[in-house]
């Protein structure tokens, strides 16, 4: 069974959040959720959600996917958080997943794990000009290798199952979109 973390930081935009969550979980993968502190989440809209664990309980484990949820302030928090940044890090140099949605792909952009792939983000929260070396789209879902971004809560439910078909392969992405009753 993949293993997925999501990290939730104060501030997330939680029906990304708990769309990625719930949609993988459908798909049976294991998803962990942390929060960069102890304790609830606040998410942009005033929804507390509760992590499963603290990022610190984490750190040394490895996952198939990491998955950032946007929102603000919540990918700032995210951006700002050297925890974070070094496991992207080290998720990347071993040919792992990381995915980001809305404001998040601002994270991976500014760990360089953007350089030289295609990307999408939330309009406005990337400046295309600080990152010359990434092509940016306003596609709904881009995959590029092993890096998946998407624009926002609107992409929330094709990103989660394009996650799906990533990590299961897109059978069982369309056993849970059939499920989902989205036509």
């Amino acid at each position: 069974m993949p293993s997925v973390l999501v990290p939730l930081a104060q501030g997330c935009e939680e029906l990304e959040a708990v769309t990625i969550i719930d949609l993988l979980r459908r798909a049976e993968i294991q998803v962990i959720t942390v929060g960069l502190d102890d304790g609830p989440v606040r998410a942009s809209r005033g929804v507390v959600l509760l992590p499963d664990q603290s990022l610190d309980a984490v750190l040394s484990q490895e996952f198939d996917l990491i998955v950032l949820p946007g929102g603000l302030p919540g990918a700032d928090h995210l951006e700002r958080d050297q925890r974070i940044r070094d496991l992207l890090r080290r998720q990347a140099e071993a040919g792992r997943r990381v995915a980001a949605i809305c404001a998040a792909p601002k994270v991976l952009a500014s760990a360089g794990l953007l350089d030289g792939h295609q990307a999408t983000c939330y309009p406005g929260a990337i400046n295309p000009a600080d990152y010359p070396r990434v092509r940016f789209t306003d596609a709904p879902v881009v995959v590029d290798a092993q890096v998946v971004t998407s624009r926002g809560p609107g992409t929330a439910m094709d990103f989660a199952l394009e996650l799906i078909a990533q990590l299961m392969g897109e059978a069982r992405r369309d056993e849970v979109a059939a499920a989902l009753v989205r036509s």
